[in-house]
């Protein structure tokens, strides 16, 4: 599958499971927005479908978890990359 496909079915995935549950379509476009990844939005999508949350601010709670998950894992990946930089500069001194 392109990665053109797997975004729009992540998309496709995540607005039904919101829909189902009642809420507005504009929130799920807004929610996509700040996922940005088929692999948040599936993420997103299980825990809509296996929670079935009832208000809209525990699907925002939700979604910004997500996000921080996702920002704590870029800034680890930096900070491995950096420190391996490092290591390499020190052993090739």
């Amino acid at each position: 599958m392109n990665d053109r496909n797997d975004w729009i079915n992540a998309k496709n995935e995540l607005m039904e499971a919101l829909t189902e549950l009642g809420f507005p379509e504009r929130l799920g476009e807004e929610i996509i927005k700040n996922l940005g990844s088929p692999q948040a939005m599936r993420r997103m999508t299980s825990y809509l479908t296996y929670v079935k949350p009832k208000t809209a601010e525990l699907v925002v709670d939700e979604m910004l978890a997500i996000c921080s998950d996702i920002s704590a894992w870029k800034d680890k990946k930096a900070s491995e990359e950096a420190n391996a930089a490092y290591n390499d500069w020190l052993n090739n001194k």
